[in-house]
């Protein structure tokens, strides 16, 4: 039997071969873990035009025709998650390229999101860094959130969880999106506003809908600007949902307080990047899918699929 190659992409915390069973492959497939990420697409083209199975880590690494046209060996194509807007679907089809995913048994997102509340709000990592720098006492006066108005962009899964923990530490929710109805709010026993009235009353504004080429661009500078001088803004969707050279504007001229963002629309974040130089926002590295119990999840699985494709099974869950 030919041995098959497969890939691993963008394991930035050397955890694949430890969190799930490769072995369970060995008899069929020889195993390359890629640490870090390709320096172009051209890069990766060179890099993976021997592999008959890659595994992706969620939109790290893009999959566009070109690139499948540069692997002619890729037979099966797996992603974290049960989508991906950096794989071009109609061109893995076109050239026979199955694409599979996996499953969370639940998404550690929304906590990551009050995590960047808690920061914005009560500077902790801030205060933290202080301290280990021999500072004696605090320069940064909190802001309580409990009683603040907390707005909503998308109540899908992670909208609806994010509601239940931001009224736990008793903060007043209210939700908008484009398909988003009363009823709905009603149910989640949560306020509904338009979109103009949810960034002009929200004192915390935090992003949960998917990416697609309606949602780009979704926050644009018209809703930045209706924003409280006091206000904050938490992304941890996707980057380009919000105009991020008007969020970048809205910053350094102070017309909110802060933003907390976990993702951005190049990534990883450029060195150079300006908002890397302002002190009014709280940057972190795309951390939320990246916990050691999800990351078990989908490398398990990825394992799974390539068991079940290799015996000449159907796939647990098929994309395309």
């Amino acid at each position: 039997m030919t041995r098959l190659r497969c890939a691993i992409l963008d394991d930035y915390f050397n955890l694949a071969l430890e969190v799930a069973d490769w072995q369970k492959l060995s008899d069929r497939v020889d195993v390359t873990v890629f640490s870090h990420p390709f320096a172009s697409e051209q890069a990766a083209a060179s890099a993976l035009a021997d592999f008959d199975i890659i595994c992706a880590m969620r939109e790290r690494t893009a999959f566009a025709k070109r690139l499948f046209d540069s692997l002619p060996k890729l037979k099966l194509l797996l992603t974290s998650g049960m989508r991906n807007a950096a794989i071009d679907m109609e061109a893995a089809k076109a050239r026979g390229v199955t694409i599979g995913g996996t499953q969370y048994s639940r998404d550690p997102t929304a906590p990551l999101a009050m995590g960047l509340i808690l920061e914005l709000t009560r500077g902790i990592g801030r205060e933290n860094a202080r301290m280990h720098a021999g500072e004696p006492w605090q320069t940064f006066a909190g802001v309580e959130i409990e009683g603040l108005t907390l707005g909503i962009v998308g109540l899908g899964k992670l909208g609806s969880r994010m509601a239940v923990i931001a009224k736990a530490f008793g903060m007043n929710v209210i939700a908008w999106s484009p398909n988003l109805t009363p009823e709905k709010c009603k149910e989640a026993g949560i306020g509904y506003a338009s979109k103009e009235q949810l960034f002009t009353k929200a004192d915390i504004v935090t992003i949960h809908v998917v990416l697609s080429e309606r949602s780009r661009g979704l926050v644009g500078r018209d809703d930045l600007a209706r924003m409280k001088p006091t206000a904050f803004l938490v992304n941890t969707a996707r980057g380009p949902i919000v105009d991020e050279q008007a969020l970048l504007e809205a910053l350094q001229q102070r017309k909110i307080a802060s933003a907390g963002l976990d993702v951005f629309s190049v990534e990883p974040l450029p060195v150079d990047h300006p908002f890397r130089k302002l002190d009014n926002i709280v940057l972190t590295p795309h951390l939320g899918y990246a916990t050691q119990d999800g990351l078990r999840i989908h490398y398990g699985q990825m394992v799974e699929a390539i068991d079940a494709w290799t015996k000449g099974g159907e796939l647990p869950r098929k994309l395309a």
